[in-house]
Formats: C-alpha cells, sequence, structure tokens
C-alpha cells in the first residue's frame, strides 16, 4: 500500500511513521508513505494557502488552488501501479471513523491523506476532489495531522502480515461487533488480585466460553450504545 499525505506540517510525521507496526510494515515492504507538504504547490510567490473567509467571520480558510495543485500532482505519481486509490479528507463533518471503515480501506492499493488545518477548508475542495469525508470523534483539532496518523496505524496494521500474528485482529475490540475481553499475564496473584482460574485451566473449551462473556459483559457495561446484528445477538447469548 502507498500512502500519501498532504499536510501543512510534514514534520509531524516524521517519528510516527518510523516507530512500531508502522516501521514493521515498511521494512517488511507492506506499506510506504511520502509527505508533501502543501506550501509546495501554491501559486503565490510568497507560499500563501490561506485567506479570509468570504462573508467574515474568524480564522482562515485554506485556499482551493494549492489543494487541488497538490492532489492532482501526487495523484499522477506511480498512477499506473495501483488500481484502487481512496483520496481521504479529514473533517470534523466527515463519516465517524470506526473498524468497519478501517478494514474497508485497508483493501485499497493506495490511500492520499488530506491534512486541513486553520479554520477549515474552502468547500470546493469538498466539492471537486472525489473525496471520502472522514472524521475521528465529536471534538475539534487544530489540523488534520493527528486523525490522519490515527487512520494510518489502525489501518495499516490490518495489512495481512503487518503484525508478527495475523490472528491478533481477530479478537480485538469492535472485530466481531464487541469490545474485547480482559487480559491477564503473570504473576498469577498480584497484591491480592488474582487471574481467572479458567484461563489457566487448559480446558480451551471453557477459555473459549469465558472470553466470549466476558466480551458481551463489558460490552453490555461499557458500551451499551453499540449496535449490529452481531453486537445484538451477541447480547442476547
Amino acid at each position: 500500500m502507498r500512502i500519501d499525505i498532504l499536510t501543512l506540517f510534514p514534520e509531524m510525521f516524521d517519528g510516527a511513521l518510523n516507530c512500531s507496526i508502522l516501521r514493521i510494515a515498511q521494512e517488511k515492504s507492506l506499506a510506504c508513505f511520502f509527505t508533501h507538504n502543501i506550501r509546495d504547490y501554491s501559486e503565490d510567490k510568497h507560499k500563501c494557502v490561506d485567506d479570509r473567509p468570504y462573508g467574515g467571520g474568524p480564522g482562515m480558510v485554506l485556499k482551493p488552488e494549492p489543494v487541488f495543485n497538490a492532489v492532482e500532482a501526487v495523484e499522477k505519481i506511480d498512477a499506473g501501479l495501483h488500481r484502487q486509490t481512496t483520496k481521504v479528507l479529514l473533517t470534523p463533518q466527515g463519516k465517524r471513523f470506526n473498524q468497519a471503515i478501517a478494514r474497508e480501506l485497508s483493501g485499497n492499493d493506495r490511500l492520499i491523506f488530506i491534512c486541513g488545518h486553520y479554520e477549515g477548508f474552502d468547500e470546493r475542495i469538498r466539492e471537486g476532489l472525489d473525496v471520502f469525508e472522514l472524521s475521528i470523534g465529536d471534538y475539534i483539532l487544530s489540523g488534520g495531522e493527528i486523525p490522519a496518523l490515527a487512520v494510518i496505524d489502525a489501518v495499516v496494521r490490518l495489512i495481512p502480515g503487518a503484525l508478527g500474528d495475523d490472528e491478533s485482529n481477530i479478537d480485538e475490540s469492535f472485530e466481531d461487533g464487541l469490545l474485547e475481553y480482559p487480559h491477564y499475564t503473570r504473576p498469577f496473584e498480584y497484591r491480592g488480585m488474582k487471574a481467572p482460574d479458567t484461563l489457566i485451566s487448559g480446558n480451551h473449551k471453557k477459555i473459549k466460553e469465558w472470553k466470549h462473556s466476558q466480551s458481551v459483559k463489558r460490552t453490555r457495561e461499557r458500551r451499551p450504545d453499540l449496535s449490529g446484528l452481531c453486537i445484538n445477538a451477541a447480547l442476547k447469548d
């Protein structure tokens, strides 16, 4: 997978893209990352990328020209090598990001992330670039860089081979519509708190049943707002 990131602050990605699973994915040639400074595509001699909004109001708005220029130029890079490309616009007004969307995006050959900043985008960027608008939650950040990193991490770890054990994705929270069950490791007892006897019983059937029941219990207690066929069926158990 090729991932291109269009941003005004490419330095924000230097450390994060070279740590943990994202670093391993690159070393295994499963993913490659490229950052592009939107300012480099400005038509203004001062590399200006924003301006005051028409109609007044606080803050500055990203101009359409540099963003259109950046997207169109980056799309041409290795265009013939990628069958399926999605352009992701990070915005509070986008669709709420979840594990299902992460899995869908992981099936792409290429992702292009467009990170806004300041007060927002000129509306023509939304209208003219055929973008998938995405939000990571109902709150406001300074820009799209942190949301882009969150989405990239969630997507790349779903690429087969990115994790040491591909089965690691199977039992994670949200994968089957439930929160993940509790985990325990050595020591068996710590400060008076013991791990469940079932987990060290060696009875794989009982262990599986315990994990499922704990997932259902935890989902019911902590995320009653979750919905879907898998969740509803499980909660009836």
